[in-house]
């Protein structure tokens, strides 16, 4: 047996975890990105990489809000927009890692002291209001263009102001209603980076601060990915440092020894830095959720250590010696806690169920955890048990400690009032089945962002005076031997474009129609109410030359395709909800069918929050066959050990309310069902199973020994309750340390998870006995 080379197993696992320690400090990063949401296989997402083949991405950009309360026609305020959006253009900096970026956005240069060095630019343009001109017609040139504001002309103002507030192009995009923020958009990089997003942030800071701008807004992927990856790493130490210290002093009312303590921490951690450690070795990226991994282990890896301890002292207090006290430990509390470690790892395995990586990952990455944190406590701890004494692991007592009194008394209840908690069960599902009814998946960006943080604040103020930050397209197909400058063609995109605009939800409508409708306003003085298309097709055609020497622009490769054959209608909606976007999606999609001529264009809306959205839809289906297959396996399991189709059915009953409780919760507290909270569902199942299969075995030995069935269900309470009610109290606590989170997603899996793992407790110390009264 290991026990017998304590000191040689010592030292591996200590090696073991101090490797980890090194390999996650090395090799773990963390990441966040939109992209990794999303699902897999998906039809629309094979039809939006597609429509990114044709078009530039959606999302590679960054807003620059800078307010003036004053109002920002002024001509000092302008000419530092003006300065800022040029040398934004001009930002560059040293990278060490090329691998990614395309050649023509970086260059090699020699430092002062003669070493090669890359640079590289992340910003490909910068657009603001004073930069962007107006088409007019010119008797010699035809079409020339003038600023929409003459900055150093202050006698101008009033009327390029009058036109700009006028203008649905500017207004919302680049200048707020009030007059108050004006927005400077540099479009950077596609898939940028997060170590070049950080330092990209960084220099836009640093111009920010050049102009003296203090009141100013960023939004867009680069900022999402710094800010959030910033915030996760700072929760990520937090949370695991609260955990050990609740943990501690749990410990501490259960041991009273300060050895007992100290065992069972050094075991946590080691476990912990074996985990961490395993996965630095393969180098793995540590999303949003990982939050959670610290919490799962030392929670998963403090009930395994408990039971083993508590049982461990229960035989040394019995008179036995170190050496058989251990053996039966493992023998009694071993299979136990190898099937709870099984059972729990299926439950998260279930979630590789999921079309979403991350999910996916997450559930592999816990399932492995919650097995290192077995192996560790059952090899490490149980050896360096052996160095100690009963009386320096646990303070022992003379009298029945309240514990047994409690235990005893719940017996009682289970005898003496099974009718009343039979019937408040099921009112309790009643209750429970009509949350359930009230669930929404009506998930939205903000349900995600962390609470009290800039870059959500940033978030809601572009919600509250722009145009919101979510893009949403739609891609246009030409149809036959139609080509993007008929008439006939550009009428069909102006319908569809007009019938988003309607869409009060719906904002900065943009297509190719405003290169026509900008000539037209040019022909007809520059007034704001001749930006429309022309209503014959002779005086289109007339048009038709000049489009195409405006179309040599930046922005009409934005919005029609190499081959000419593809357009897009680009737009943003505000963070309405999946819900409503889908009823958008819906209703739109009838009126297209109803209105718009299919033989000249096809139409089709997608764009990265559209793929996000459908996250809940697979969500939901995955969960589903997730735990289905996940109730399979563990029955498997569970019948072949214990060859009884009603230990079968008792350790599934007790586990399937708490899941339900959990359930009408997210019902009635209108809770998005979203990638976090489905995670919950796994775990609730996972961890609560792992309570109901310490009573029953605990019963199962206690019978085989000859006791009878009332007298083996009272031991079962006495000597397992106690373990149960102080893993539980663990987990409760421990989760609670998830309160503290800025993550909505973390703090509802903190709150949901307190709340049901009492419930899992309560249902198995007061179900089981009354099922093992009636079969056994």
């Amino acid at each position: 047996m290991f026990i017998r080379y304590p000191k040689s197993i010592i030292v591996l696992f200590f090696v073991l975890s101090i490797v980890g320690g090194f390999l996650a400090v090395n090799r773990i990063q963390f990441a966040f990105d939109f992209e990794q949401f999303f699902p897999k296989g998906d039809d629309d997402l094979k039809f939006f990489l597609e429509f990114k083949e044709n078009f530039e991405p959606d999302d590679n950009f960054l807003l620059v809000g800078i307010n003036n309360d004053e109002g920002v026609f002024k001509k000092e305020f302008l000419e530092k927009v003006l300065e800022f959006s040029l040398e934004s253009r001009r930002i560059n900096f040293e990278v060490t890692n090329i691998d990614s970026i395309d050649n023509n956005i970086y260059v090699k240069e020699m430092n002062a002291s003669g070493d090669s060095i890359i640079r590289m630019n992340p910003v490909l343009s910068s657009q603001s209001l004073v930069q962007i001109e107006f088409p007019i017609r010119n008797i010699f040139t035809g079409i020339s263009f003038i600023p929409a504001l003459h900055i150093e002309d202050t006698s101008l103002y009033a009327k390029d102001i009058k036109k700009i507030m006028q203008d649905k192009r500017l207004v919302n995009n680049l200048v707020s209603e009030d007059g108050k923020m004006l927005v400077v958009v540099l479009k950077t990089i596609d898939n940028i980076q997060q170590d070049v997003a950080s330092k990209l942030l960084s220099e836009v800071r640093k111009l920010l601060k050049k102009q003296n701008f203090e009141d100013y807004h960023l939004l867009g992927k680069s900022y999402f990915q710094t800010e959030i990856v910033r915030i996760q790493v700072e929760e990520f130490f937090l949370t695991m440092s609260i955990s050990f210290f609740l943990v501690f002093w749990i410990l501490l009312f259960l041991f009273k020894r300060i050895w007992g303590i100290i065992i069972a921490l050094v075991s946590i951690s080691v476990g912990l830095m074996m985990f961490v450690g395993m996965m630095g070795l393969f180098a793995q990226e540590l999303n949003t959720m990982a939050l959670l991994y610290p919490l799962i282990m030392i929670i998963v890896a403090t009930s395994d250590v408990i039971h083993v301890m508590s049982k461990y002292t229960d035989e040394l207090h019995l008179g036995a010696t170190k050496d058989v006290a251990i053996r039966t430990t493992l023998r009694e509390i071993g299979m136990s806690i190898f099937l709870t470690s099984t059972t729990t790892a299926i439950g998260f395995l279930s979630l590789t169920t999921s079309r979403l990586i991350p999910v996916q990952q997450f559930g592999i990455n816990a399932a492995m955890g919650v097995m290192v944190a077995y192996i560790t406590v059952i090899i490490f701890t149980t050896t360096i048990l052996t160095l100690f004494s009963k009386e320096q692991i646990i303070k022992l007592r003379e009298k029945p400690i309240f514990w047994i009194t409690w235990m005893e008394w719940v017996y009682e209840i289970t005898k003496t009032h099974k009718r009343s908690i039979i019937i408040s069960i099921a009112i309790l599902l009643v209750v429970c089945f009509i949350g359930i009814s009230k669930i929404t998946t009506n998930a939205s960006l903000r349900n995600i962002l962390p609470n009290g943080a800039k870059v959500t604040e940033d978030f809601m103020h572009f919600e509250r005076v722009m145009s919101g930050f979510r893009p949403f397209e739609i891609a246009v197909s030409l149809q036959g031997d139609h080509e993007i400058d008929d008439f006939k063609v550009v009428q069909e995109i102006e319908k569809l474009e007009n019938y988003f605009e309607s869409i009060p939800d719906i904002k900065s409508v943009t297509s190719i129609t405003d290169f026509y409708k900008s000539i037209n306003q040019a022909y007809n003085g520059n007034k704001q109410s001749a930006f429309i298309l022309p209503d014959n097709a002779k005086q289109f055609k007339k048009y038709k030359k000049l489009a195409r020497r405006m179309s040599k622009g930046d922005n009409f490769g934005v919005l029609v395709s190499k081959d000419k054959k593809h357009t897009r209608i680009s737009a943003k909606v505000l963070d309405i909800g999946v819900d409503k976007i889908n009823l958008i999606r819906a209703e739109s999609k009838k009126w297209v069918s109803e209105n718009i001529d299919t033989s000249i264009i096809k139409s089709r809306i997608t764009g990265t929050g559209i793929i996000i959205d459908k996250n809940s839809d697979y969500i939901r289906d995955s969960l589903i066959k997730g735990l289905l297959l996940a109730l399979l396996v563990i029955s498997i399991i569970i019948s072949l050990i214990y060859r009884n189709i009603k230990m079968l059915i008792l350790s599934l009953i007790p586990n399937i309310i708490p899941m339900l409780i959990a359930a009408a919760i997210i019902g009635f507290w209108a809770i998005p069902f979203e990638a976090g909270v489905a995670i919950v569902f796994a775990i609730i199942f996972g961890i609560a199973i792992d309570d109901t299969i310490h009573l029953l075995s605990k019963f199962k030995l206690t019978k085989d020994k000859g006791y009878s069935t009332e007298h083996a269900i009272k031991i079962t309470l006495v000597e397992t309750g106690k373990a149960l009610c102080f893993t539980t109290l663990i987990l409760f606590v421990g989760f609670l340390s998830l309160y503290i989170s800025s993550s909505p997603p973390a703090f509802r899996i903190g709150m949901l998870m307190s709340s049901t793992l009492i419930s899992a407790l309560v249902c198995d110390l007061l179900i089981i006995p009354i099922m093992l009264r009636k079969w056994f």
